[in-house]
């Protein structure tokens, strides 16, 4: 019986897919509570939460595809997804 497997992820070989996108999400850090909420449905694992006092959803744009899942998971409603300029 298998037991499953770790895969291990080198972020430097990872490809930069933040060009796709037509909109990216904005995080108003005022209504940020910093739950995690957006962090754990970003399929792309381009969101983290800072490591200061107050943590706050912080975006990888270099990886964010601007899906706009974490806008809507967000309980704060603190992602508004805005066009590229």
């Amino acid at each position: 019986m298998e037991k499953g497997a770790v895969i291990k992820h080198d972020i430097k070989k990872a490809p930069k897919t933040g060009e796709w996108g037509i909109e990216f999400p904005n995080i108003d850090k005022e209504k940020c509570l910093g739950c995690g909420t957006c962090a754990s449905f970003c399929p792309e694992a381009a969101i983290e939460l800072s490591a200061q006092e107050k943590k706050t959803a912080q975006i990888d744009y270099a990886f964010c595809k601007g899906c706009g899942v974490c806008a809507s998971v967000c309980p704060q409603k603190a992602i508004l997804m805005k066009k590229k300029s």
